[in-house]
């Protein structure tokens, strides 16, 4: 049996759909499940357990007929039997033209052999998970789940090697939350626990916020992983977490990972579960600068 899942969005939402994959494969563990992603998000599978093929599509470019006539050979030529898609009715009638008997989707697309109520205030990775009942799999969503490469474990073991590192407070964050909170909260966790390192994650799009923070903080450390294995590699090694919503939350809490996060308007209800590991501080004016380093620090500590 072969399956496609169609699933627009960037690593964040491609994470969010792995409890959808891995179930999938559980269901029909001799099926192949390939998927087709937007070129920005074909990143995420490095750490799937259940992939075996990802093609690109840009679903948000301006695609020209000649563009939507290609993906739509590519899916005839591999004569796939079922399609799921993550994204909204748009897609049924593509889904239709490929041929493939069974086509699972979202709402009351009338291409789709079946339409699934799109339950947006559950949990991210349910409202995902809930298209299976159309392949007929009626089983509770798992947990998120990842597979780290060896290499990138390796390699995490060298990096934590290098800066001296065992157990450690992770920070992934950015200058949408102001550097001088994160410099309140660096500095009290250092004054109160001199004992634990500090490691800031550094990206190409950070790295003016992550230096204005080593200057001001002396004694953090600095690591940059180049891909998500590593960096899910570098998550799996520190005692706590702290960052702002986005993808490395999420792989966080497939490591079950101690994780504070800072949300501005996003709810945590939707992208955090309900576990005693995870707690979401939201921003009452949703403007994530709002947060004081107070609150943060409070629930650091267990206030």
């Amino acid at each position: 049996m072969r399956v496609v899942a169609l699933v627009p969005g960037g690593i964040e939402q491609q994470i969010l759909f792995f409890p959808t994959l891995d179930d999938l494969q559980q269901g029909y563990p001799n099926a192949e499940l390939d998927v087709v992603v937007e070129p920005r998000a074909k990143a995420a599978y490095r750490i799937s357990r259940s992939v075996n093929d990802v093609l690109t599509f840009d679903f948000k470019d301006r695609n020209s007929p000649a563009d939507w006539a290609n993906l739509l050979g590519i899916l005839r030529d591999r004569d796939y039997e079922a399609v799921i898609s993550a994204g909204g009715t748009g897609a049924g009638l593509l889904l239709w033209l490929t041929g493939i008997p069974t086509r699972v989707g979202f709402g009351n697309g009338y291409f789709f052999t079946s339409r699934i109520p799109k339950k947006s205030e559950q949990y991210a990775p349910q409202v995902y998970h809930d298209l299976l009942q159309g392949l007929g799999i009626s089983t509770a969503c798992p947990d998120l789940a990842l597979r780290i490469p060896k290499s990138d474990q390796d390699w995490a073991q060298a990096e934590r090697q290098r800066l001296g590192l065992e157990g450690y407070v992770l920070i992934d964050g950015s200058s949408d939350y102001p550097i001088a909170s994160w410099q309140q909260i660096i500095q009290d966790l250092q004054q109160k626990q001199p004992e634990i390192p500090i490691l800031l994650i550094q990206r190409d799009e950070n790295r003016e916020f992550v230096a204005a923070l080593s200057q001001s903080c002396p004694g953090v450390k600095v690591s940059n992983p180049k891909d998500l294995g590593k960096l899910a590699a570098l998550i799996a090694g520190a005692n706590l977490m702290l960052c702002t919503e986005g993808s490395s939350m999420h792989l966080a809490v497939a490591l079950e990972v101690y994780t504070l996060v800072l949300f501005g308007a996003a709810d945590p209800a939707k992208l955090l579960p309900q576990q005693d590991k995870f707690l979401g501080i939201k921003s009452s004016t949703d403007q994530l600068a709002d947060i004081a380093p107070e609150q943060v620090l409070q629930k650091v500590w267990g206030g």
